[in-house]
């Protein structure tokens, strides 16, 4: 992509009528709501009949967008280097000009940057999506973060973002468009998820029959709250029961051997298991009685939560950032304060003690609330509603 891009914002001539193409940019489709959200849009933006293309340094999410019709352009992205960011724009504005792109969607702050000047170059409009509050210790970080506020339209992933975007970047109301994260309710869907599944699920986790189980799935990193999980079940001193903490430590291979020293000094070694990432997270979440979302930071929308509902089971999350727009306290679960264990105690002994018919009411109640709200087809209408509004002008 060496040939110098058509600067007047002219598309290439074709010879019937063209049809609209989104370019999606981010740094790599490995695992993740960014990753997950991209490939969701791609799928809706070939199945509306457009033209969907992604950018990326690649990964293994790349199979689920060509099994999707869509087509993956590997660039390096994923850099922060200024130079290769100066590198990436320069043949981001080629793809766009080659490929007739109408609208590109940055879903991360360094392809955001590269994305911005190749849609300056060839008059194209930008979209972001927000995903995050971003760690802005200082003016530099501040700035650097700023890329994902400054696209014609900004999508926020949960209210909480969107007041956060406007509070520290006064992006006007016109501007932003707050799109919930999306969930996939026919894959979290209890009735779709065998019982071999959950068995085999199970056996490799190597669960006893009968114990109850509570589970937090994220990554292993400290504002996750996985420690503060571990504080929590050592107050709430039972042994009759399994804690399964489900996800990568990513490389974080110290905060993992941390925790595994606390939960030996609380005499839970038998009680807490750390497993790796999971590929069948509706069986996972179908083994749980309870699910956990104990994040000491606020989650910008907080995908766990939400799962765990569309499943069926009680969620117990903390009471900030999107859980608060997701989980109804006393029907679909309970939120607690950041970082306290006590409460957090509590609020698993009360969902523990669900009778029967409780617990059926709270996971129709629970599951209702999220085809209601969540869905992530409800996502894909309302970011394809964003992208004719733009081309509308």
């Amino acid at each position: 992509m060496n040939a110098k891009p058509n600067t007047d914002g002219a598309a290439p001539p074709s010879g019937g009528a063209k049809r609209h193409v989104v370019l999606q940019v981010l740094p790599a489709l490995v695992t993740g709501g960014v990753e997950r959200g991209t490939v969701d849009i791609s799928a809706a933006v070939a199945a509306n009949g457009w033209e969907s293309l992604v950018a990326s340094s690649g990964g293994p999410m790349v199979t689920e967008l060509e099994r999707a019709g869509v087509e993956h352009i590997t660039l390096p992205l994923r850099s922060k280097n200024p130079l290769a960011l100066h590198r990436n724009a320069g043949d981001l504005a080629q793809l766009i000009f080659d490929r007739g792109v109408d609208i590109v969607h940055a879903r991360s702050r360094a392809p955001a940057w590269s994305a911005m000047s190749a849609c300056r170059r060839v008059g194209r409009p930008l979209i972001t999506t927000y995903h995050g509050t971003y760690n802005a210790q200082n003016p530099f970080k501040r700035w650097y973060n700023s890329v994902m506020a400054r696209g014609e339209k900004v999508i926020a992933i949960s209210d909480f973002i969107a007041e956060h975007l406007r509070a520290r970047y006064n992006v006007p109301s016109s501007r932003v468009v707050t799109i919930h994260r999306g969930v996939d309710v026919e894959l979290f869907d209890p009735a779709r998820t065998s019982a071999e599944r959950i068995i085999q699920l199970a056996n490799a986790w190597r669960l006893p029959d009968g114990v109850p189980v509570v589970m937090l799935p994220g990554r292993l990193t400290r504002w996750k709250g996985q420690g503060v999980l571990i504080e929590a079940l050592a107050a709430l001193g039972r042994d009759d029961m399994r804690c399964i903490l489900v996800g990568s430590d990513q490389g974080r291979s110290h905060y993992r051997r941390e925790l595994e020293r606390v939960i030996a000094r609380h005499g839970l070694t038998n009680i807490v298991h750390i497993v790796d990432h999971c590929r069948d997270m509706p069986a996972a979440y179908m083994l749980s009685d309870v699910v956990i979302s104990a994040s000491t930071d606020p989650e910008a929308f907080g995908r766990v939560a939400a799962e765990a509902q569309a499943m069926g089971r009680p969620i117990v999350a903390t009471d900030h950032g999107g859980a608060r727009e997701t989980v109804v306290p006393g029907k679909t679960g309970w939120l607690v304060p950041a970082g306290q264990a006590a409460p957090l105690a509590a609020a698993i002994g009360e969902a523990l003690a669900l009778d029967p018919a409780a617990r059926d009411a709270l996971a129709r109640e629970a599951r209702e609330h999220v085809c209601a709200h969540f869905d992530v087809k409800q996502m894909c209408a309302a970011t394809m509603d964003v992208y004719r509004q733009v081309l509308a002008g």
